[in-house]
């Protein structure tokens, strides 16, 4: 390898902070031109598609020789060992509904290995970051995970995938399964969110499945990086994983499946 991480740390934060201003713009202005993929469910705005071009136009300035992997334009293969990995609205939902939980991702990957990641809310101004190896911050404090292990004293994150009412594996088992047994249960709306939440202690774990690679590239690092451990829980879904500390992680696993 032949990049500096604390300087494409420093410039990931730089963009980050940028597209977040952005979106703090259009924020609540009822000029979002909000258009459907997927499903019904699935949305997009115009600030989707801006933010993510923004991104990787500074990719392109500072790092021509890397790919980018966008959720909203793809891969843009330049046949590198270098990959950054980009959400550029993470919780558009809850962007395009007015609510403040949503976040930027970005994650640079080297032959498959994540090396950095940086989470960014711009509404909440949290500014969450890891190198491999350095430990993760929250706004320049370093945070650790939470130390609980009883899942009755647990809030937990989840979320849902977009096609819930037409796939059968739609959580809805797990979140039965496990609720009675939990202190609460809270449904963010940005799987980024929700990782650097189990990160900094905010949220004691986390589950997810049909998630993609730009939903989790950053936040899952960060959560290692914060003393925590990240599990896949099935194959067959998308990315499904499971986050909290090591204790906790596998009381969590009893009931999801």
């Amino acid at each position: 390898m032949n990049i500096n991480l604390e300087n494409a740390l420093e410039l990931a934060v730089t963009w980050a902070k940028e597209v977040g201003e952005v979106q703090r713009s259009y924020f609540r202005s009822g000029h979002l031109d909000i258009e459907t993929k997927s499903t019904v469910h699935d949305v997009v705005t115009k600030v989707d598609k801006l933010s993510e071009s923004m991104l990787i136009e500074r990719i392109g300035k500072y790092f021509p020789e890397h790919s980018v992997l966008g959720e909203e334009s793809g891969e843009h293969d330049a046949h590198s060992d270098y990959l950054w990995v980009v959400d550029p609205l993470d919780g558009t939902n809850n962007y395009s509904q007015g609510l403040p939980v949503y976040s930027v991702s970005i994650g640079l990957q080297y032959r498959g290995e994540t090396l950095l990641g940086v989470v960014y809310a711009p509404y909440l101004d949290e500014l969450y970051t890891a190198i491999r190896g350095k430990g993760a911050f929250l706004n320049g404090v370093r945070i650790h995970v939470s130390d609980k292990t009883e899942l009755d004293r647990s809030v937990l994150g989840t979320g849902f995938p977009y096609d819930k009412g037409i796939h059968p594996v739609n959580n809805i088992d797990n979140l039965s399964r496990i609720l009675p047994h939990l202190r609460g249960i809270r449904r963010m709306g940005s799987a980024a969110y929700d990782l650097c939440g189990v990160a900094a202690g905010f949220l004691d774990g986390y589950w997810e499945l049909g998630l993609k690679l730009w939903d989790v590239c950053a936040g899952v690092l960060i959560v290692q990086e914060a003393g925590g451990h990240v599990e896949p829980f099935r194959d067959d879904r998308g990315i499904a994983i499971i986050a909290a500390n090591p204790l906790l992680l596998q009381k969590i696993r009893d009931y999801i499946q």
